[in-house]
């Protein structure tokens, strides 16, 4: 064989051994939860499989997906641990199961937990944490475990959540927890109107988080925002039935990370208990709420469309007779209209010993049975611009 022949033979075959190598990385790049031993039949426990899954994926070099084919698939409080060498996509074309019976969830408080992990997607799929024998479980008074949130983030970066669906959570559908870069869009989280403290997503100590795109029917708020939330952007919700979308409660610890920078914009309301609220502890606090801007929000039917409440006090234990420590500034309401439940839509309970600071009222029509609701104001500083109905607050 001459020396051009010898080239153009080493040549083809560094080609085809490169296309071949190509192939089984990219094989790998896919990994199945069946191939790891997963049954889409709702009833074998697959909490091993998704592990497996998991641990092959976290080693790979290059970007993986996971994949959750259809089918129903049973599973167990699980902890996917990061961090991972590389970009990790859950994709969940079935849906993912609870234990029938809720104990089966235990007292650890999740279900399905993240830690430390960067760079991760769920793309799609439904979560049914079948929660209405833990709901029953609560009602009747009986010693029950804390409940388990569905989903939850702790300690992660870079996180897309898009087309998820969450039913029937025990407690909270969805929690991001001391995150960074988080996009949350198109999900459903859905729970019974009477489901107690059904939140569907909470939100504290984390950075640049965005929710758009996304509906939630639940129990409790639509979605909480605890200590040190920052850079929050919401955009195009639907929220309801629900208590609402709620800063707070804050002020609970006497040392505690502010709230700021946090905007909800072009979303509805519809028959939910509150609209945008604001709730703080009536007790000592470091804690601070600002620069927030609630901008284009309908309301249809909500018992209380507009409310700061910094007297929150439930047990009545360490805080009666207090002011509350959260200092409450710069916060913006601008073009919010439509209907309130109750006669009074706008209330601003604020700290006496903080009063609330620099509070914009600006294009507000909310009418109660077809004439103008009224409000009540107490310790606040701010002004109005353009029409503000109902009148007599600022």
């Amino acid at each position: 064989m001459d020396h051009t022949n010898k080239k153009l033979v080493a040549a083809l075959l560094m080609f085809f051994s490169s296309f071949l190598l190509m192939g089984t990385s990219m094989a790998a790049s896919n990994y199945n939860v069946v191939d790891f031993g997963a049954k889409p039949d709702g009833r074998t426990d697959s909490t091993k499989a998704f592990l497996s899954a998991w641990k092959s994926a976290c080693r790979s070099a290059a970007s993986v997906t996971v994949t959750v084919p259809r089918g129903s698939f049973l599973l167990k409080p699980v902890e996917f641990r990061g961090p991972c060498r590389s970009r990790i996509t859950f994709q969940i074309d079935g849906t993912i199961v609870a234990p029938s019976d809720y104990r089966g969830l235990g007292n650890s408080g999740y279900w399905i937990l993240f830690v430390e992990v960067n760079r991760i997607s769920i793309n799609g799929g439904t979560l049914d944490a079948r929660g209405a024998s833990f709901w029953a479980c609560r009602k009747s008074g009986k010693s029950c475990p804390a409940g388990a949130r569905s989903m939850t983030f702790n300690w992660a970066n870079d996180i897309v959540v898009s087309g998820l669906t969450s039913i029937n959570s025990q407690v909270t559908h969805l929690v991001i927890n001391s995150c960074n870069n988080v996009i949350v869009r198109k999900v459903k989280l859905v729970a019974p109107d009477q489901s107690p403290n059904t939140d569907g997503l909470h939100v504290q100590a984390s950075t640049g988080v965005t929710v758009t795109d996304s509906t939630f029917q639940t129990g409790d708020d639509c979605i909480s925002i605890g200590p040190g939330t920052r850079n929050l952007y919401m955009s195009k919700l639907n929220c309801g039935p629900g208590h609402g979308i709620s800063i707070g409660s804050l002020g609970r610890d006497a040392n505690e990370a502010g709230v700021q920078n946090i905007t909800l914009t072009n979303s509805v309301f519809s028959g939910s208990d509150n609209g945008v609220r604001i709730k703080t502890w009536a007790r000592q606090s470091t804690g601070f709420v600002r620069n927030v801007l609630f901008q284009n929000l309908v309301m249809k039917n909500v018992q209380n469309p507009i409310i700061v409440d910094q007297n929150y006090c439930p047990t009545h234990q360490g805080c009666p007779k207090q002011g509350s420590g959260v200092k409450i500034s710069q916060v913006v309401y601008r073009n919010i209209q439509g209907t309130s439940r109750t006669q009074q839509a706008l209330t601003f309970d604020c700290s006496r010993s903080n009063p609330c600071q620099a509070i914009r009222l600006h294009d507000i029509k909310l009418t109660f049975n077809g004439r103008s609701a009224t409000s009540t104001c107490k310790n606040i500083k701010g002004v109005k611009a353009g029409v503000v109905m109902p009148q007599g607050c600022l």
